[in-house]
């Protein structure tokens, strides 16, 4: 049995690792060379090469679309400059312009969604889509797309796919999902029958804090083919070298995540028991409202978390200028713990109004827990929560 056979068979741990090893015909690396090229010869007149122009097509940046198409269980996927890039893709062939999203979604993307709506070319409708009447009230009607995010950011708030995604349809909408705070080491939503699962792969996926980039899952290849000539139109496609270090990063993705949420339930297990933390928000808890839902559609509660201090924002100050290990800086899904504050950082492009009906007050902090001893994090933790 070759290696190509019986990879075939193998978990997707360990499928992820393998992918594009040992597959150099000119001098046998080991792992995939990097193709910097902007451009690709042509053989002769009228004998165009698979690749011809980067933007269009790049040999290094199809390795790990096949990754994460793989990771998916699409049919393809697009590589984008961004998160927010593969996201801007979904609409610009969207025959019915009406977009149901949460009302409590990244606010960089609310920023998007309302900008595209003042332009014309959608016509966003923010739900609560952990409320059963709202979002069933939403989807009597038709509407083009219906996005996903779970768990929300930055409350954790988790939706139940399966249960959506079927509602989305009955609309006649296509069924987007933002699996970013997951990863598809923990969550596949495809499985449940999404249309599209959007990352931004900056964050768990590369998990180095050190390129920005995205990626459109589709389940057809129409949509693959037709997302990629979208992205190529509006020049959004991912460049060599980005692609390279996020094939570089996802090689260890489950790994990374293993560790990572295993801290993480222990540093929100502290944080539930300290007398200076109102509540927790992070569905590994059994107290979280979602807990049984999270536990049956996840593979795991993710190392993403935030907390409100009962002292409010003047709390926030104190803590943030004496926490140590926690980088005030936002993203997430690194190799390094971060905490931020919400309200003014991730999603200071939500206006005040939006920030309330959403949950995000001036005493809610948000962290990324890292790879860092997890008994070094909580006594960094505990040293700062003493001083509110």
């Amino acid at each position: 049995m070759t290696k190509k056979d019986y990879l075939k068979t193998a978990s997707i741990a360990t499928k992820v690792v393998n992918i594009g090893i040992d597959t150099d015909k000119a001098h046998g690396a080991v792992m995939p060379p990097i193709y910097l090229s902007t451009n690709f010869s042509f053989e002769g007149f009228g004998k165009k090469r698979t690749y011809d122009y980067a933007r269009s097509g790049n040999p290094t940046r199809e390795i790990i679309a096949d990754v994460i198409a793989e990771l998916e269980g699409g049919a393809g996927a697009v590589m984008t400059a961004s998160g927010l890039a593969a996201l801007d893709l979904l609409w610009q062939d969207l025959p019915n312009k009406r977009v149901i999203v949460p009302h409590d979604c990244y606010g960089g993307t609310q920023r998007l969604l309302n900008a595209r709506t003042k332009q014309g070319l959608i016509n966003v409708e923010y739900v609560d889509q952990g409320d059963d009447a709202a979002i069933e009230a939403a989807l009597s009607t038709p509407a083009g797309l219906l996005l996903l995010e779970t768990p929300s950011n930055p409350l954790m708030r988790v939706i139940d796919l399966e249960k959506l995604i079927a509602l989305g349809h009955k609309a006649g909408a296509r069924v987007a999902v933002d699996n970013t705070f997951l990863s598809p080491a923990l969550q596949n939503p495809i499985k449940f029958g999404a249309d599209f699962v959007v990352h931004s792969t900056t964050k768990y996926i590369n998990g180095h804090s050190d390129v920005i980039g995205g990626a459109l899952v589709c389940t057809t290849p129409e949509d693959v083919t037709l997302y990629r000539w979208w992205a190529n139109c509006l020049g959004t496609t991912a460049g060599a070298f980005d692609s390279y270090l996020t094939i570089r990063g996802v090689r260890t993705l489950f790994v990374r995540v293993k560790q990572q949420q295993e801290s993480a339930q222990r540093v929100a297990e502290f944080l539930d028991q300290h007398p200076a933390v109102s509540q927790v928000f992070y569905p590994g808890l059994k107290s979280h409202p979602q807990h049984a839902l999270a536990a049956r559609q996840q593979n795991g509660f993710g190392a993403m978390m935030s907390f409100e201090l009962a002292g409010g924002v003047e709390a926030v100050k104190r803590v943030l200028d004496i926490v140590e290990l926690f980088s005030l800086a936002e993203s997430l899904g690194g190799v390094e713990s971060l905490i931020v504050h919400p309200g003014s950082m991730t999603h200071a492009a939500m206006s005040p109004e939006a920030q309330a009906t959403a949950g995000i007050t001036e005493g809610l902090l948000r962290l990324s827990i890292g790879l860092e001893d997890a008994d070094d994090l909580i006594a960094a933790l505990d040293r700062a929560l003493a001083v509110t």
